[in-house]
């Protein structure tokens, strides 16, 4: 290829040229992201996730039953939260949170994750990526802050769905917590926005985990597949009772602990317990990455 041919520097074939300013790198990488097919057809199941549950419920209880449901956190979290859906459609959101978080959301993190390197890599254009001014680690920090951004877009996008679900099917008003406490509609608002907060910081360690997976592989296909078969893995085994020595150090071993966020008072331990565990696995798989993608031999 003559030099007259050549893509400009910092240019990667189908994309906008890199730019010089600060945060560039970064808005182009969101807008690229954003606007994959992929990203807007996995956030759009994630949508339809609290449509179905809400009418399912809505369904279920058109005859004058009722759902049943226990009074507790962790596991018991969703089944907490349904009992509540009829009473007060704001419940439909901790619900729809609770439903999505042990799969599709991780999930959905995973492929978005998984496929920002090696995806590059087998498209051909992460070479030009790495042309100056962007350079390794500053494309790598990136592509996870832009996996990070990704996180708290799918967590609301499956929040404000239940929130406008839940609005349309059920009533709304001061609701009970699960201490059996009364609040009222506008502090069980901030209480789901903060919950919402705490779900998408329960995915930084999936995000950190995708990422590493994608700079050992050229193959997005794969490095996605690695990370959702990892993610799948985990909850299995989180799951036998001879493995309670070493659950808690599982990654989503916390995940539904955001439950005590509706409780009065609030319990903290297990949430700080999930976001300091997740900043222990980005820490580390952050930095596995680091140390893997710069110094691998880039070819592609």
């Amino acid at each position: 290829m003559s030099r007259a041919e050549a893509p400009a520097a910092g240019t990667a074939p189908g994309r906008a040229p890199a730019r010089r300013r600060p945060g560039g790198l970064l808005r182009s990488e969101l807008l690229t992201t954003f606007r994959r097919w992929r990203t807007l057809a996995l956030l759009g199941v994630l949508a339809a996730v609290p449509v179905l549950f809400g009418i399912a419920v809505k369904v279920e209880t058109a005859d004058g039953g009722s759902l049943g449901g226990g009074g507790g956190g962790g596991e018991e979290a969703g089944p907490a939260f349904i009992s509540q859906v009829t009473n007060n459609g704001l419940f439909l959101v901790f619900t729809a949170l609770a439903a999505t978080l042990p799969f599709f959301l991780p999930m959905a993190v995973g492929v978005i994750a998984g496929d920002a390197l090696a995806g590059e890599a087998n498209a051909g254009t992460l070479r030009y990526l790495l042309v100056a001014p962007a350079g390794r680690t500053r494309l790598l920090l990136t592509k996870y802050a832009t996996t990070l951004v990704f996180c708290l877009a799918a967590t609301l996008v499956v929040a404000l769905s239940a929130l406008a679900v839940g609005a349309a099917l059920f009533p709304m008003g001061e609701l009970t917590t699960i201490s059996g406490t009364r609040i009222g509609f506008g502090e069980g608002l901030e209480r789901a926005l903060l919950i919402a907060l705490v779900v998408a910081a329960s995915l930084v360690g999936v995000a950190a985990i995708g990422l590493f997976l994608s700079t050992l592989t050229s193959s997005g296909i794969a490095a996605m597949a690695t990370t959702v078969g990892l993610l799948i893995t985990v909850q299995i085994l989180d799951q036998i009772p001879q493995l309670h020595a070493v659950q808690p150090y599982f990654f989503s071993h916390y995940w539904l602990s955001f439950a005590d966020l509706m409780r009065e008072p609030v319990y903290w331990d297990e949430i700080t317990r999930n976001l300091g565990l997740q900043a222990v696995y980005a820490a580390v798989f952050g930095s596995a990455a680091w140390a893997r993608f710069t110094t691998k031999d880039i070819t592609a």
